[in-house]
């Protein structure tokens, strides 16, 4: 990987990184930080919403305080391939800054936007070979990003000791997002979709024997609450499936960063509890 910036935060080291990535066809850059120490550490992936970069989370969250405190690697990946020849939408919620974390199969974007094998194969590997860590991971995200945090810790749970997520996109079968980006991506057979959604999966067990609770935080003054996000559909599946998941409905918190970064410290602290278990 080439570094292509580094900084000292809370006395540890934050490095801005690109690479060729097999699966995406692209260069790919990420962040990630590394506690003071030796280590080794056990990790956290951060997923980032749509239009945000690497950049996003690691500049607005304030997450290297407590990261530090508790002695935990944390990885944020771009939202999708980008590039020359990488498919593209006029859209702010489709193409690139729109991967949505899931493999596309559909023209043109099958070629490049494989997000869901990108993170759960080719990253990890990358990070568990270039960085001190336990082998040890959980992954956490917002808006499209804890979509996608969601779903990759159900459909592959053997990865992730946890999962939570701040004012994810529920049920994108079940939303104008979600439908937009899965016809794009995955075509009109709601079948695949369905394996994509957070709460059908975990109303189909999904989660269970494997997270003994899923934390969601979620601004009631979420402009995109009632139509995009529905969190209560979350709720819901847990309860037919018999899953925890605990909603914090927060009065007053918007779906900016400045909601995260009131929250972003239970949510280390969630996970580093579970890493180091």
């Amino acid at each position: 990987m080439d570094v292509l910036k580094q900084h000292q935060v809370h006395g540890g080291t934050l490095k801005y990184l690109r690479h060729d990535s097999v699966s995406t066809g692209t260069s790919m850059t990420l962040s990630v930080f590394t506690p003071a120490g030796e280590g080794p550490f056990p990790v956290l992936i951060w997923l980032s919403g749509l239009t945000c970069t690497e950049d996003n989370f690691t500049t607005k969250a304030g997450a290297y305080r407590a990261a530090a405190e508790h002695g935990v690697i944390i990885v944020a990946p771009d939202t999708s391939p980008r590039g020359e020849g990488v498919a593209d939408d006029p859209a702010y919620d489709l193409g690139q800054g729109a991967g949505f974390y899931v493999d596309a199969t559909q023209g043109p974007w099958a070629p490049h936007f494989r997000m869901e094998t990108y993170v759960v194969e080719e990253l990890i590997a990358l990070i568990d070979a270039e960085f001190p860590t336990t082998g040890a991971r959980s992954i956490s995200g917002h808006s499209m990003g804890g979509h996608g945090a969601l779903t990759l810790a159900l459909r592959h749970p053997e990865l992730f000791r946890s999962v939570s997520a701040f004012a994810p996109i529920a049920s994108p079968t079940r939303c104008p997002w979600g439908e937009k980006a899965f016809t794009a991506y995955l075509g009109a057979d709601r079948a695949e979709w369905a394996k994509h959604d957070a709460a059908l999966l975990i109303e189909g067990g999904a989660a269970k024997g494997h997270f003994d609770d899923i934390l969601i935080d979620q601004g009631d003054a979420d402009g995109f609450l009632v139509e995009q996000l529905k969190p209560e559909l979350l709720t819901a599946a847990g309860e037919t499936a018999g899953q925890k998941v605990t909603l914090r409905m927060q009065p007053g918190y918007d779906h900016s960063y400045f909601f995260m970064a009131s929250f972003i410290a239970d949510h280390v602290a969630f996970h580093a509890e579970r890493l180091k278990r």
